[in-house]
């Protein structure tokens, strides 16, 4: 079996969906020692598939990093690439792909629908909605969908029309989150030292994150009880610096950017808690992660976190600046004792979550379809 994986989204820098074909590539090889693949990738991100990729990477060198050129690609060379290879299936694992059947059968990996559940203003909004558009075309026309949670699995049904039996869930792995020698020395660069306890937070500054709220949450706990937090990403203009200085937080709060892997590591390994400020999410990968590292997590109320985190985090409305705030002070202030008997329960509960069970789990989905045969006879 030959598989065409559609890579020409990917830049190295788009976070979750190129972190979920990093880690399952490899191992999907492995569970299907009988298929062989090619990537298509476009010039932007051709160097960095190599790197990972277990088979033929082919470049579409008008293809950059641009949402234009990638939209363009999908609709004029995937088809033309599957048809080139003789390809008996074509897998677009971050949400967009063709607009059309086409004659090879299709599957795509929908991460989320945030782009139908937050809209947006003015501009944002109308880009925001050709992008929703152009996710529903996609998944409307392929054979499968596979998604990373029943709550997405839900909204991708209800948003995108499409029906609920199509999709498969397949949950996303954690990551091995192991311990650095000398944490404060890799942290200390980043004006992060000991002496207060650490809340830790991290990603893209995407409005669905939510981390004004979380900064909102920050500013209700009185100075003397106030955690260090540290809110990972965001590059360095970070826009949260406003609200910062507005809250008054300035000694409170560290803004460091997008960290190295050892740094992030560090973090985990000194972090007293961790935030989810988020209000939705495909799935919620850092509560995987923080609860297998062993640190406590304060999470959104909302059905993803709870599906990925189940009943070891808590949960509090981050949309309540009260609410959130008290749930990050009980979780600070947990005593030892019940510290270590919920970072051992939270790590046992993410050991649920491994990349290699996604990959099985995948490769039944995708020789399903493709054992159907060509869309047209």
């Amino acid at each position: 079996m030959r598989i065409l994986v559609d890579l020409l989204g990917y830049t190295g820098g788009r976070g979750g969906t190129e972190t979920y074909v990093r880690e399952l590539l490899p191992r999907l090889a492995s569970e299907m020692p009988d298929a062989e693949f090619v990537a298509l990738t476009g010039s932007s991100g051709a160097e960095g598939v190599r790197r990972f990729f277990p088979g033929d990477v082919r470049t579409v060198r008008w293809v950059g990093d641009g949402r234009a050129s990638w939209a363009a690609g999908e609709i004029l060379a995937v088809g033309r690439a599957a048809k080139a290879v003789a390809a008996d299936l074509v897998w677009s694992p971050a949400n967009f792909g063709p607009l059309t059947a086409g004659a090879v059968p299709r599957v795509v990996s929908v991460h989320d629908v945030i782009y139908h559940e937050v809209r947006g203003e003015g501009l944002a909004r109308l880009s925001r909605g050709v992008t929703a558009w152009l996710m529903a075309r996609t998944a409307r026309t392929a054979r499968a969908v596979v998604t990373v949670s029943a709550t997405a699995a839900d909204a991708i049904s209800r948003h995108l029309g499409v029906p609920r039996e199509r999709i498969t869930v397949v949950h996303n792995g954690g990551s091995e989150i192991v311990a650095v020698d000398d944490p404060w020395r890799l942290l200390a660069p980043l004006g992060i030292r000991s002496g207060r306890p650490l809340l830790l937070s991290t990603g893209n500054r995407m409005p669905h994150k939510n981390f004004v709220g979380l900064l909102n949450a920050i500013a209700e706990i009185p100075v003397s009880h106030r955690p260090l937090t540290v809110i990972a990403g965001g590059g360095a203009d970070d826009p949260l610096r406003s609200d910062v200085a507005r809250l008054r937080l300035g000694d409170d709060v560290v803004l460091p950017g997008w960290v190295d892997d050892d740094q992030l590591r560090a973090l985990y390994q000194v972090a007293s808690a961790y935030a989810c400020p988020s209000l939705t999410e495909g799935f919620g990968l850092p509560v995987v992660d923080a609860l297998g590292a062993g640190v406590p997590v304060v999470a959104h109320d909302t059905a993803v976190l709870r599906e990925v985190g189940g009943d070891h985090a808590r949960y509090a409305d981050a949309t309540v600046p009260g609410a959130f705030a008290a749930a990050i002070t009980a979780v600070i202030s947990l005593d030892d004792a019940t510290r270590a008997t919920r970072s051992e329960l939270g790590r046992a509960w993410a050991s649920r979550f491994t990349w290699t069970s996604a990959a099985i789990a995948l490769s039944v989905v995708l020789r399903r379809a493709a054992a159907q045969g060509p869309t047209h006879g």
